[in-house]
């Protein structure tokens, strides 16, 4: 699949090993997540437009390049979807933040939203919807269609982990969405969570079980 990029780069791939460790405690984890996320951000703005200006150094006058026509609000899923915030901030200051939240419906399994607070100019901004864990997708994929029908334009999702499962998911459903990973996992177990993976990320960043 074309839009689905798998970031390999010796920095995050050596990060990821400790979120997986079973011992990384929560400040570590979160620490980890952060970093990771902040490293993912360089290719997830591959694409951003540049715009010459004209500068003066303290030599010269000269012309040089700033990122042009491009405002990005962040979306992360609540709650594990916090852990990944602070990292894109400190690359991306000047990005909104928006707030969903979803649970599966006990009768029809099917997600359904309980809390979303987006920017008003959603229709500016292209979307970074962020989740440790793209697990089945069903919870990514009810985000991208919740939040396409308050009328976002350009989409993204970044995960830190995903099953084939959770991007084949994404990719029937939204096929001009890209996706970011750090690492592309084996399957999921019966109980649904990632293999090899790293446990529950939700937990696992805010130290509850």
């Amino acid at each position: 699949m074309s839009n689905v990029y798998e970031l390999k780069h010796p920095l995050i791939q050596h990060k990821l090993t400790y979120i997986r460790e079973k011992t990384t405690g929560p400040k570590e984890f979160r620490e980890l997540v952060e970093e990771i996320t902040m490293l993912m951000t360089y290719e997830v703005t591959k694409d951003f437009p540049l715009n010459e200006i004209e500068i003066e150094t303290p030599v010269q006058k000269t012309h040089s390049k700033v990122i042009f026509g491009r405002k990005v609000a962040l979306v992360p899923i609540l709650r594990a979807g916090l852990g990944m915030v602070e990292g894109i901030l400190k690359m991306i200051p000047a990005a909104k933040v928006g707030h969903i939240g979803l649970y599966r419906d006990p009768d029809t399994l099917l997600p359904v939203e309980y809390y979303c607070k987006l920017p008003s100019d959603l229709s500016e901004r292209e979307i970074l919807i962020l989740d440790p864990m793209l697990a089945t997708g069903g919870s990514a994929e009810a985000a991208i269609r919740f939040i396409k029908e308050k009328g976002a334009g350009t989409i993204k999702l970044v995960c830190l982990l995903a099953a084939p499962e959770g991007i084949a998911m994404i990719h029937e459903k939204h096929p001009e969405i890209d996706i970011f990973v750090a690492a592309i996992d084996e399957k999921l177990n019966d109980h649904g969570y990632i293999v090899p993976g790293l446990g529950d990320a939700g937990d696992r960043i805010f130290g509850t079980q």
